[in-house]
């Protein structure tokens, strides 16, 4: 379980793609403080295993599966990624509920300056996915709890304020780009109470 709140912005300095998945290794520090092998660690949004520990980078391995679902397949070595680890029980809640189990991708449409270091980010949602998005629920975008400001259709906006553009990697993010999408669970929940019932 995360927040959605980044703790590092790490670097890709590897993607070794195997026969089934690849093994990711990213250069960090932060993350790294209290890190075991076997712990969980979200990249994007995504929640992947440290497998191998060294100092100032951990591995993990990605299955088809991940690959499929996230843009982690999409990274190159020096990428930028949000790195966080898993919440605390006896930690604040700052962002939301986030399971770290990527729903899919969206497209990055633009990402506009609106002064004064704000941004105003658009995202084209995969149609499966638009239908559990409401205006000013939160949305995980590439491990980043974001508040919905516009829906228009399958396009998605959101206000970037400075803090989440300084310390996140979505500068790196350009049009054209895939980022990782985590709808709300409860909507996803709700919406199978309900088919079962009619």
């Amino acid at each position: 379980m995360f927040t959605g709140i980044v703790e590092e912005v790490g670097n890709v300095r590897r993607l070794e793609h195997k026969t089934t998945g690849a093994r990711l290794t990213v250069a960090c520090r932060s993350v790294l403080e209290d890190a075991a092998l076997g712990a969980s660690i979200a990249v994007n949004g995504a929640c992947v295993t440290a497998v191998d520990l060294a100092p100032g980078e951990f591995s993990a391995d990605l299955s088809p599966e991940t690959l499929k679902r996230t843009n982690l397949g999409d990274l190159a070595p020096a990428s930028m990624v949000n790195l966080e680890r898993p919440l605390r029980f006896n930690g604040r809640l700052d962002g939301h509920f986030v399971l770290g189990h990527v729903d899919g991708t969206a497209e990055v449409i633009s990402l506009d300056s609106l002064g004064e270091n704000n941004w105003w980010l658009r995202l084209r949602v995969p149609a499966q996915l638009t239908r559990y998005i409401v205006s000013k629920a939160s949305v995980a975008v590439d491990g980043i709890s974001l508040t919905v400001a516009e829906i228009e259709r399958d396009i998605v906006g959101f206000t970037i304020i400075p803090q989440t553009y300084a310390h996140t990697a979505l500068p790196s993010r350009n049009p054209g780009a895939r980022v990782n999408v985590e709808v709300d669970i409860l909507a996803k929940h709700l919406e199978k109470l309900i088919a079962r019932d009619v």
